[in-house]
């Protein structure tokens, strides 16, 4: 219950109802009139809703136990003290000792089931820091439970999960738990403490109610459109999905060639079997923000706004007009409590590995659901073998089904061999691919062909063949060849450059100027010089394209912005290479790229096969499918390392520095944050206008004085002459040498 309390005598340790005291849990209010919310009611209220989630998953009494227990060390004296002082109820209470209590409950749980100590006593002791490293947790257990707190008669049968775990699913499955205990505190917390705000997390559509939707979106759709080639083949490809789509919880491929109609049918498939199977939402990883948010807006014209959750670092739902709507939707950001949602592989993967509560919170709404993963080909290397282990754990554990989408269909399945014996695992045991191998997609759909060219060639000579087209785009692998090839172009017509070296309003305002010209029939030279930014996502139709030398993904990638919708008959995507000066950076570019030179003998270079060949000869030369070892550090279940596997998992490797660029759109932003301080709208409304350098290379634009500091630790760009309207950021010091991979 909760209990309005009006002129309270105080204690300064309980509040005191009758003869029985009440343990605080939460206070809001102010003199005269403060609401309680005592600590049973919480932890009873925190137990429903974690066994709720935990059910999900067959482990139902464990979310309960980790509901019962995580906040009793808040009968410390200490902690109630605390609380009565920082709520204000009584500002005078002296805090004696001690006021953490989380580690308390990890304590008492170790005494009363040993046998799941490694599981609940580090969820519950990191329910607020995060889970702890396993020597951190195991030290914690040696504290004695404080006097005050009493022992709770708990009686629970803690089961073991339905199925058997491998030794990579345990990790997983202490996530997971901890989402649910997470979660559960936090909304149990919000319904006491932010009424209105809990009463926002409404209950939305249902996954029947939107595949009818988008069953009567698409007939409406068919009826509508002519009947070409491409469009057969499209309500072909919708109806494999719809047949394919009865199977059991399992993993599935969608192999398309691009404008095969991906997105809608994969979403038909996701959705018949999310209905089929039970599931509960259905989430789509993609790599892009491009793609994202054009998938998002397709969605959300089919779905409402009220159904499809768009999450990522370049949404900003405080500029919605729909206030109740845009709350909602930042609510759901926290723990993905939404019909369908849209989000980046690094933030769906880095949650996956991530030891945080902000992060881990949302992982217990992956389980029982469909995830679609988009562009699937671009997967690091250097995790895939943890991140396909994932997979078999949120299949295998969780009852999550995946769709992989492509037109470059990676290999996932089988033995993946490395550089050497020591390098290769067991990926997954079979996907199934929805659309039959017979129906040699990539030859009806053909629209290009490939003119590869391996003889090194200057940048003098590729800018003079990029000249002799009027519409034509040229994608290159950095920033550096990017900007040498555009100088070169005769600057006539509309000529235009786009790399990172550019902010991204300034891109994005860049790539709708490319959009408008090539529906402008009057617009007769557009040549487009890019960085790999354009090279997916962007829905753009050149007749020409020119492609620096890459791996074959890549190449396909480009080669689908040219001729998109086959209305020019076959068109030609030319691959180059520079001159040995302006050889490939290292990595993963270059590595790609010799998989492809060292494939032998003939091949069509748009069928899967080949692209199967390709990821074998790619492969064959990874020296390490888990760089980071993150299976040493969680696949001993005894020896779990949380916090170091969540620091070294990053899809991105970042040591770069952000520069914001002072521009119109961006000064009211820089003068609020000069005058009121950094805040999360402003920052987020600003990065809109950064510009990423490595931290070198800060140092030199730091040393000839063109950065000012409105507020410590951001950094803006103060000299106009510094960013070019075409170039983005410019500058004659060594920086712009640097290979700088977008």
């Amino acid at each position: 219950m909760r209990i309005q309390y009006k002129a309270l005598k105080r204690t300064s340790i309980y509040l005191r109802m009758m003869s029985k005291p009440t343990i605080i849990s939460h206070i809001k209010g102010c003199p005269g009139n403060w609401s309680i919310q005592s600590n049973d009611e919480h932890q009873q209220g925190v137990a429903e809703l974690a066994s709720r989630f935990a059910a999900v998953f067959g482990m139902s009494e464990w979310g309960k136990v980790l509901g019962l227990l995580h906040d009793i060390g808040k009968e410390k004296n200490a902690f109630q003290q605390h609380i009565m002082k920082e709520s204000g109820y009584c500002p005078d209470a002296k805090v004696e000792g001690d006021s953490s209590h989380a580690y308390v409950g990890g304590i008492v749980a170790s005494r009363l089931f040993p046998m799941a100590t490694p599981v609940l006593s580090n969820i519950i002791m990191g329910h607020h820091r995060g889970l702890y490293d396993d020597g951190d947790w195991k030290e914690r257990l040696k504290q004695e439970i404080p006097s005050e707190v009493s022992i709770p008669d708990v009686k629970a049968q803690l089961s073991a999960p339905s199925r058997q775990l491998a030794q990579e699913d345990f990790h997983h499955l202490v996530r997971m738990l901890y989402s649910c205990l997470v979660d559960a505190d936090y909304l149990d917390t919000e319904a006491f403490m932010m009424p209105e705000q809990n009463r926002l997390r409404g209950t939305k559509a249902t996954m029947k109610e939107l595949c009818d939707r988008l069953e009567t979106h698409l007939d409406r759709l068919n009826e509508n459109v002519p009947d070409t080639e491409v469009n057969r083949i499209r309500r072909y490809v919708q109806e494999c999905c719809r047949d394919q789509s009865n199977g059991d919880v399992d993993y599935y491929s969608l192999t398309v060639p691009t404008g095969g109609g991906k997105t809608f049918s994969s979403l038909l498939w996701a959705l018949r079997h999310a209905v089929r199977n039970d599931l509960q939402r259905i989430i789509i990883a993609i790599p892009y923000t491009s793609i994202i948010v054009q998938t998002a807006a397709t969605l959300k014209a089919i779905f409402g706004e009220d159904n499809v959750l768009e999450h990522h670092s370049n949404v900003e739902y405080d500029d919605e007009g729909d206030k109740e709507i845009t709350r909602q939707l930042q609510l759901a950001t926290e723990n993905w409590d939404y019909p369908i949602v849209v989000t980046t592989n690094v933030r769906f993967f880095e949650s996956l590995f991530s030891n945080k509560p902000s992060q881990c919170r949302k992982l217990h709404n992956i389980a029982k659901s469909v995830v679609i993963l988009d562009e699937v080909q671009t997967l690091p290397l250097e995790y895939l073998q943890p991140i396909i282990n994932t997979f078999k754990s949120l299949k295998n554990v969780f009852g999550t089904s995946f769709l992989f989408t492509t037109a470059s269909q990676p290999i996932l399945d089988g033995t993946i061999r490395g550089t050497n014996r020591l390098n290769q695992f067991e990926a997954l045991p079979h996907i199934h691919e929805i659309i039959p191998a017979e129906a040699r997609l990539h030859d009806k759909l053909r629209r290009v062909e490939l003119d590869i060219n391996n003889a090194p060639q200057t940048y003098d000579e590729i800018a003079r063949q990029i000249a002799q087209h009027e519409r034509v785009l040229c994608i290159v692998n950095t920033r550096k060849d990017a900007k040498e090839l555009f100088e070169r172009l005769p600057q006539e017509g509309l000529t235009l450059h786009l790399s990172r070296m550019m902010y991204p309003a300034h891109v994005r305002q860049t790539i709708e100027t490319i959009k408008a010209a090539l529906k402008d029939d009057n617009q007769r030279i557009i040549r487009v010089v890019a960085t790999q930014l354009i090279e997916a996502g962007v829905d753009i139709d050149f007749p020409v394209v020119y492609r620096q030398e890459a791996g074959l993904d890549s190449i396909l990638q480009a080669a689908g912005r040219c001729n998109r919708e086959g209305k020019q008959g076959i068109c030609t995507t030319h691959v180059f290479s520079l001159s040995a000066e302006n050889h490939l950076p290292p990595g993963y570019i270059s590595q790609a790229n010799y998989a492809r030179l060292n494939m032998v003998g003939e091949f069509d270079w748009f069928a899967p096969e080949t692209m199967r060949a390709y990821f074998g000869q790619l492969f064959a030369r990874t020296q390490s499918f888990d760089k980071k070892q993150i299976g040493h550090l969680l696949y001993k279940p005894k020896e779990m390392q949380f916090q170091e596997a969540a620091a070294q998992f990053r899809l991105i490797e970042d040591d770069t520095t952000s520069i914001f660029v002072k521009c119109v759109g961006s000064e009211p932003l820089i003068e609020e944050l000069r005058y009121n301080g950094p805040s999360y709208p402003v920052l987020k409304k600003l990065s809109q206008y950064a510009v990423s350098v490595r931290k070198r290379d800060f140092q030199a634009l730091s040393d000839v004085g063109v950065l000012v500091e409105p507020h410590q630790g951001i950094y803006v760009l103060n000299v106009e002459s510094m960013y070019h309207e075409k170039v983005g950021l410019i500058t004659d010091n060594q920086w712009l040498e640097e290979t700088l991979i977008i």
